[in-house]
């Protein structure tokens, strides 16, 4: 047998390139026959609404102290958070009923695995592995940022919640200090956004976070660039590297609209009086998350009047933020517990004095209420010394994406 033999290679993104020498005549040595001993069957069981795990292996005759040994194998796992439509894969021999293998998705990153041997189950865990792509979005602001993002990005780069996620991210995340996009934007600002898009090993795709953006409205531009802090949390910047975040974010859920403003002479809805409405109004559905707009200490936490079940925080110069109607608190949250900004205080409810399910926002100052959409944020911090050369190799990079003409999504890597 001719062959040519392989005398040097080279790993180019992850393509195997030879250079291939002289050929000379080699017999090959014969490999021993693959013998197949064992086939097996794999198959799914989804666990159904109202059903124990308990119930899922029994229709696979998985069950008492067999069943307590999978489950300690299953690294991950918590039997008691699993929730209904959670698919299990079973892997049986040909011939038999009984499984020798289970995989489970724990979480984005990762399968528990379970396998019987001799001393019975053990298990492991597969990493998913994820791909990450620069994907640039330009376009002008049509009737709101989401609606124009839904129309600009096709369901094979961003599902539907990936599109919203990606939208709040731009007007909580990066420019909650900056921007109210329920009021500063107008048809046709203009916007350009670099975020990351992952793939997953399994061929998923979902939203990452936003890298880059330039927004402009009314003329003026606003840039903001990523920049993880000592948290690896994602902090931004603009070009004068001065940090995008303030004391106090504008808001304190992800809404779907104002359903009422400070008003010291307002109907109010449910008593059909005329009432001053100290704070504003955040209609969002029920059970939403509510975040703490700025650190401090919760000062009263549950039952008062008609605010229903709220949570009231003092932070520094004499200010006080409230939160009323929730249907319920966060765990952890009572009086004398201290919160971070963007800390998740409750859930949005319809308790007292309500007539539908919002976040009734107020923001007092030596304890008179102000219009929380008029009071000054504060200021944000500069890049820190020690990383500033650092954010200006980050910025030119990014400035180079963001000004890159093209389509109006288009890969950037």
């Amino acid at each position: 047998m001719v062959v040519r033999r392989v005398f040097g290679g080279l790993a180019l993104g992850g393509l195997l390139v030879f250079a291939w020498g002289s050929t000379t005549a080699e017999r090959l040595p014969v490999a021993a026959p693959i013998v197949v001993t064992r086939s097996f069957i794999e198959h799914a069981d989804t666990v159904r609404r109202n059903e124990t795990l308990s119930e899922l292996f029994a229709r696979q005759g998985i069950g008492g102290n067999e069943l307590i040994g999978v489950l300690d194998a299953l690294d991950g796992l918590d039997p008691r958070r699993v929730q209904p439509r959670t698919v299990f894969e079973f892997t049986t021999p040909v011939g038999e009923s009984h499984p020798e293998g289970i995989r489970v998705r724990v979480s984005r990153d990762a399968f528990a695995v379970a396998k019987l041997g001799p001393d019975g189950w053990r298990g492991a865990r597969e990493e998913v592995t994820w791909t990450v792509q620069t994907l640039r979005i330009v376009g002008d602001i049509q009737s709101s940022l989401y609606e124009t993002l839904d129309d600009l990005v096709p369901d094979t780069v961003l599902d539907r919640p990936g599109r919203a996620q990606l939208a709040w991210d731009l007007a909580d995340g990066v420019y909650a200090w900056e921007i109210d996009f329920t009021r500063d934007i107008r048809p046709g600002d203009r916007f350009t956004v670099l975020f990351e898009h992952l793939t997953s090993s399994l061929g998923e795709r979902r939203y990452g976070r936003v890298l880059a953006a330039n927004v402009q409205t009314a003329g003026v531009e606003h840039t903001a660039y990523v920049l993880s802090d000592a948290e690896g949390r994602n902090a931004y910047y603009n070009a004068d590297g001065m940090s995008l975040r303030r004391a106090f974010k504008m808001y304190p859920v992800q809404f779907r609209r104002i359903s009422s403003n400070f008003n010291r002479g307002r109907m109010h809805p449910v008593l059909k009086t005329r009432r001053a409405h100290l704070g504003t109004d955040y209609a969002a559905d029920q059970g939403t998350p509510i975040e703490a707009t700025a650190d401090g200490t919760v000062i009263r936490a549950g039952r008062w009047g008609g605010y229903g079940i709220m949570v009231g925080i003092r932070h520094v110069k004499d200010i006080e933020t409230r939160y009323a109607h929730m249907s319920r608190l966060a765990p952890g949250i009572r009086a004398g517990v201290r919160v971070r900004q963007g800390d998740v205080i409750g859930f949005v409810g319809m308790t007292g004095l309500a007539s539908g399910p919002h976040v009734h926002y107020e923001f007092l100052k030596n304890g008179r209420q102000l219009n929380p959409r008029g009071v000054d944020l504060g200021d944000g911090e500069p890049v820190p010394a020690a990383r500033r050369e650092e954010f200006a190799q980050a910025l030119a990079a990014f400035d180079g994406l963001l000004g890159r003409p093209g389509p109006a999504v288009a890969r950037t890597d």
